[in-house]
Formats: C-alpha cells, structure tokens, sequence
C-alpha cells in the first residue's frame, strides 16, 4: 500500500463559479469527512492527486492547518471527456481502524487447453482491512479450469488481517465453453456472395 502526503488548504468558496476557479489554478475541490466530525471543505494540489489516484486504494496523508489526517478516496468525479479530477470526496480514518474498501481481481496461469472464456462476473471484491493496510489488488490462480468451474469470493487468497465483507458464495470468476459459429448454409453463402 502506497501513502502519499499532500498539503490541503480549507476553502469557504461553494458552487459551481467557486470549483471552476479552483480548477483553473490546476487544484481540485474536495471533501474531507467522517469520525463523526463536521465535513471540512479543502482544496488539493491537482497533479500530485492525479499521480497519488493511480494508486488503488492509496492513503493520502492531510496537512490541514498544520494538523496530519490520514484519508482514504472515497468518490471521485472525473469530466467526461478530458478526464480531469472534478471533485474528490475524501474519508477520514485512523491507524489501527477498519474500512471496507473494493480491491481488484486479478488472475494468474492458463485454462486448461481449448476454446474456453473466462467471464469476471466481479472485477473487484469488497473486503475490510486495516486502513494504513489496504491491499491494492488480490490474485487467484486459474491454472487449469476447465469449462463450468468458477471461484467463489471464499476460494480467493487473502492477505493476512484482511476478511470478506461480501457473501462468501458470490461467484467472483466462471469458465465457459467457447461457442463455434455455426458455418452458413451453401445457399445462403451464395446469396451472400452475390
């Protein structure tokens, strides 16, 4: 889990005029909330968001005010089109504290030998660890599956202190028979010829 620091300043300025004004100044507009204290509005350095975001599930350590808050992304909006960070909505934690946090599926190994498809019924699986360690991605082997096989959430490796918070029988990954496409008839392939 990577950890980065940024320095964020509180704003007073709100709407739509305000953020646009932010984000001129290559800065984005942001959220920081939770421990049941009052949501402080603050702006970030953009560029250095953007390279910290790369990051899945990153900690971002606060300098508001002089005060250190360590923070994980709860919602981020991007435009559409160009991409740039809009908004960031950011969630307060503490060393030691659990957060439920999605981290991403990846796989390792071949199918078994033939035309088989491996369907990602879940990219990402919600799990609750400790928040200073977030994995950033878990891996299963798929090593020989055959068509009908599928992992469930259960069969997936965790890092130790981290547990499910998701049902334990999902289905996370399923392998299925490539279809054949069935060739045309010699009179259609005639017509379609001609």
């Amino acid at each position: 889990m990577s950890e980065v620091k940024l320095a964020a300043e509180t704003r007073n300025e709100f709407g739509k005029g305000a953020a646009r004004r932010i984000r001129r100044d290559s800065k984005v507009p942001a959220v920081v909330y939770g421990h049941g204290a009052d949501p402080v509005h603050v702006t970030l350095p953009g560029h250095e968001l953007q390279l910290a975001l790369r990051t899945p599930n990153v900690l971002l350590t606060l300098d508001i005010e002089g005060k250190t808050q360590l923070a994980i992304p709860k919602a981020v909006q991007r435009d559409a089109l160009k991409g740039f960070l809009k908004h960031v909505d950011l969630l307060l934690v503490r060393s030691g504290e659990k957060v439920n946090v999605e981290v991403y599926v990846q796989t390792e190994g071949e199918l078994a030998p033939g035309a088989y498809l491996l369907e990602h019924v879940l990219s990402t699986l919600t799990v609750e660890a400790e928040a200073t360690h977030i994995p950033e991605s878990v891996t299963v082997s798929i090593a020989g599956l055959e068509a009908g096989a599928s992992i469930l959430a259960k069969d997936i490796p965790l890092p130790e202190g981290t547990t499910l918070a998701i049902d334990e029988d999902a289905v996370v990954l399923q392998v299925l028979s490539a279809q054949a496409e069935e060739a045309p008839a010699e009179g259609e392939s005639a017509t379609t010829e001609a």
